[in-house]
């Protein structure tokens, strides 16, 4: 009995280690890969974003300017990466957002295309997820996405099942509603804290704090 017990205990002992040394070895291995996914992620960024201003500009003739947005909301601060587009000529294009919300499964993150004074989305693109396969990682296909181009902003976006009627709807994937309303949610919130902070033709941008409620 006492040999049973001690073979037991050598086993918890032996799993305990193993546990500590492979989580180390994840925590390792993930802490090195983070600058590079990071780097990924900013390259990808810089690619997408003709893409997302009006008229698909094409990038030879685009300037871009990178800028931090932080807004403070319910006792909390948010900072958001927002990239101001213009032509080479100083006309504005319009701005491309970086966010990021709750999705089903983890974290989603998005790019948002805005014209130059932030009124109606010109694209979105997901740039990170990991929803449900087949499922909720239908949020990456180009024919729903493109249900929020040309959407105002000035509404906010509903998620509605079985076909959107026009107006603010996005028809919601099937069997992945929560998915299709975080990355709705996610253009909602984050278009109504830039949107008063984007620069517009003949206004100099607020660098202050923005207080919303």
């Amino acid at each position: 009995m006492s040999s049973f017990k001690n073979s037991n205990l050598a086993q918890a002992w032996l799993v305990l280690v193993l546990a500590t040394v492979f989580g180390t070895a994840l925590a390792g291995i993930q802490s090195k890969l983070s600058p590079v996914i990071e780097a990924n992620k900013v390259r990808e960024t810089m690619e997408k974003i003709p893409g997302l201003v009006p008229g698909n500009a094409d990038s030879d003739n685009l300037v871009v300017t990178s800028r931090v947005i932080d807004i403070k909301k319910n006792g909390t601060q948010k900072f958001y990466t927002v990239y101001d587009v213009a032509l080479k000529d100083g006309s504005p294009a319009g701005h491309v957002a970086k966010a990021a919300g709750q999705g089903y499964a983890d974290k989603i993150e998005v790019l948002i295309g805005l014209d130059a004074g932030g009124d109606t989305i010109t694209g979105l693109f997901v740039l990170d997820q990991k929803e449900t396969p087949g499922l909720g990682n239908k949020i990456i296909e180009k024919p729903w996405r493109d249900q929020f181009v040309n959407k105002a902003s000035a509404g906010q976006l509903v998620v509605v099942k079985g076909g959107a009627g026009g107006g603010y709807e996005i028809d919601a994937i099937s069997g992945a509603t929560i998915s299709s309303r975080s990355v709705a949610g996610i253009v909602n919130t984050t278009i109504a804290d830039i949107k008063p902070r984007l620069v517009l033709p003949g206004k100099k941008e607020n660098n202050k704090t923005e207080e919303t409620q």
